[in-house]
């Protein structure tokens, strides 16, 4: 079981993919596997959004020096944009932003699609 937060309920235009850090016990998502998504996780407001079969998992790397990269590749700025936008974010920018303030850079995680 694999546990994901979302920050909206899904709907045909919501969210289909989050980042994650690398798991500390190593079960990271697998194509496949169920995903559980919530909202809210660790507080009194925790809601379960429903399930949903995991498509991909990929290796991400946010670094304010060499950029972005997802399964060892460059993506080009606009995949970057929109890479940022599927998640949430108004650009590449605040994109960046939010993960360094939250986990530091370089982030070293997983992009989750399902």
């Amino acid at each position: 079981m694999v546990i994901i937060g979302l920050e909206k309920p899904l709907h045909p235009e919501a969210k289909r993919q989050t980042i994650r850090a690398k798991r500390k016990d190593g079960r990271d998502p697998k194509p496949g596997q169920t995903l559980y998504l919530f909202t809210g996780l660790r507080t009194t407001s925790t809601v379960r959004l429903g399930e949903a079969e995991c498509k991909s998992s990929e290796p991400i790397t946010i670094d304010e020096n060499s950029g972005i990269i997802v399964n060892f590749k460059f993506p080009s700025w606009e995949e970057c944009t929109s890479l940022a936008k599927k998640d949430g974010f108004d650009g590449v920018h605040d994109f960046v932003i939010f993960f360094k303030k939250t986990h530091g850079l370089p982030f070293n995680g997983f992009l989750i699609k399902w």
